[in-house]
């Protein structure tokens, strides 16, 4: 199964991500995770890629194609992979079925999680990470149990700029500016299935396995 994976800030793709690749046995592919490869591994692209990032500039699509496409070559994405990350626009979507094309094989479903607005206002902007250790609790779903202390190391909690809720408000309006017309794209070409990722962890994941059960 090739399988995109696309969903709003806070909808739980990381998470989800997880739980599908193992549970289909494919390997769970992110752009960050390719990219931090890259950057690591001192590769040409990573090296290229890390000048842009110095600067404080955005990488190039180009270079971000090129990395994926070096990594969708890799022999345990042959048989099947779940993609997180990527595409994030028709433009990169259209490379992706050219690199999938050039490999002799093409996407088998793109998966939504769908979640409304209110609640990924409200997953984010609960969410506390600790400045030690930096895992994030959430005041609502995941409370320390001491406020403002990590249980995992006694670290300082601190709320994230990013998860600011007006920051967090501004980031879905450039997620559905950039990704309604990729939804769209998919959904016209009968690659598209949503699923409704409100509910606990596990909830959503049986959803998921069980609508990506007639691609496996």
């Amino acid at each position: 199964m090739r399988l995109v994976l696309v969903g709003p800030p806070g909808a739980g793709k990381g998470t989800q991500a997880e739980f599908i690749s193992e549970h289909f046995g494919i390997p769970k592919i992110s752009t960050g995770d390719i990219f931090r490869g890259n950057v690591s591994g001192g590769t040409d692209l990573g090296k290229l890629a890390k000048k842009y990032m110095d600067a404080g500039d955005l990488v190039p699509d180009e270079v971000t194609n090129a990395m994926v496409r070096d990594r969708l070559a890799q022999e345990d994405a042959r048989d099947g992979f779940l993609l997180d990350g990527f595409p994030r626009n028709v433009a990169q979507a259209k490379v992706l079925d050219g690199i999938l094309a050039e490999f002799g094989s093409g996407l088998s479903v793109v998966l939504e999680l769908d979640v409304d607005q209110d609640e990924v206002v409200r997953r984010l902007s609960g969410r506390r990470s600790c400045k030690k250790c930096g895992h994030v609790w959430h005041l609502e779903y995941d409370p320390p149990s001491s406020p403002g202390v990590c249980d995992r190391c006694g670290g300082q909690l601190y709320h994230r700029d990013d998860d600011e809720p007006a920051t967090v408000r501004h980031r879905l309006e450039v997620y559905l500016a950039q990704t309604s017309p990729l939804v769209k794209y998919y959904s016209s070409r009968d690659q598209l299935v949503a699923i409704d990722a409100l509910g606990t962890v596990e909830d959503v994941t049986e959803r998921a396995i069980e609508a990506l059960k007639p691609y496996a």
